[in-house]
């Protein structure tokens, strides 16, 4: 039973995030990092990105008021935060910021005490989720509306399994991750840079392994509350690969980014993937409590909703990029 000023641990989330981002995007502090555009780009002048900063405050100084604290959850996060925070700044190469992943993931894996059948399929997963995050953190509104939705259905579904103070932990992420958007929804008035989204990604797998540790939801769960990130990412490096690119090359071939450049633009784009984002968060947390069979339907349900859609825009962009050059040509 959470006690005392415990509850109140989302509301100090939200209000710290505001706050401190407030105080970044008008004083001169947070105008010393700024994301330069470049070909991965979908915005054409520089923005502070100095977000990652005022988000991690929020979950932080809400989490404060939590007796549990997961050390092997929350220490490796916060060095993942500091890496990322001198990346921001120095640009690290991508090696280094790798191996910081791996860390920080089998220090998870051997503290959780995954079983042994499950321990590299964890441990890539945390990895992927930690880095995959940052992938889909190029539109506004984007990276802070996953984590809204995302750490939300954590949220509620770990207070339905009972553990109030796990449910409070992933609703302070939620709420920073509000508060933070604010300031990040078009147009933007600040980027979270990898600060933000690493740290984030990470949780993101660590706490949905928890929760699957805990009993709170099935292996599944996760992923599919995650999936509009998930697919996304993972289809587009899938495809790359096969394509023979540098994978960590800058670039601007994943779904939402070609909605955007295809004329949806920042906030409609936003706004359908939120509704996707609740429609998966709402069918897994549905789907906790049916057996198998229904489980395994709801699975291959969404599975046909992105194969479909990712077929739909592919041939989309096929469209775009032909008109594109025709009017070059002309």
């Amino acid at each position: 039973m959470v006690r005392g000023m415990a509850h109140y641990a989302p509301l100090i989330s939200i209000l710290t995030t505001m706050a401190l981002a407030f105080v970044l995007t008008t004083g001169k502090i947070g105008g010393l990092v700024h994301d330069i555009p470049n070909e991965r780009s979908l915005h054409d002048k520089p923005v502070p990105r100095t977000g990652g900063i005022a988000l991690m405050a929020g979950v932080l100084s809400g989490w404060l008021l939590l007796q549990f604290w997961p050390w092997w959850a929350v220490l490796p996060a916060l060095g993942l935060f500091a890496l990322s925070l001198v990346d921001d700044v120095r640009n690290l190469s991508p090696k280094l910021r790798l191996v910081g992943h791996f860390i920080a993931a089998l220090t998870v894996v051997l503290e959780a005490g995954v079983p042994l059948p499950w321990f590299i399929p964890v441990l890539l997963f945390v990895v992927w989720m930690t880095n995959l995050y940052n992938f889909m953190d190029g539109s506004d509104g984007l990276a802070g509306g996953m984590a809204l939705f995302g750490f939300g259905c954590y949220g509620v579904g770990a207070w339905i399994g009972g553990n109030e103070t796990f449910a409070l932990l992933n609703f302070s992420v939620a709420a920073a991750a509000l508060g933070f958007l604010f300031f990040n929804f078009h147009p933007a008035r600040m980027f979270m840079g990898d600060a933000g989204s690493i740290p984030l990604g990470f949780l993101a797998a660590v706490f949905g392994v928890l929760g699957w540790q805990a009993g709170h939801w099935p292996f599944w769960f996760p992923l599919l509350v995650f999936s509009p990130f998930v697919a996304d990412a993972t289809v587009t490096l899938l495809k790359r690969a096969w394509r023979g690119e540098k994978l960590s090359q800058a670039h601007r071939s994943h779904y939402y980014q070609r909605l955007v450049q295809m004329g949806c633009g920042h906030r409609n784009t936003a706004l359908i993937e939120y509704a996707l984002m609740l429609l998966a968060g709402v069918s897994a947390l549905w789907g906790i409590g049916m057996d198998n069979t229904v489980q395994s339907y709801i699975l291959l349900a969404w599975g046909i909703v992105y194969l479909v859609s990712v077929i739909w825009i592919d041939r989309r962009w096929q469209e775009y990029q032909f008109a594109e050059k025709k009017a070059l040509d002309a």
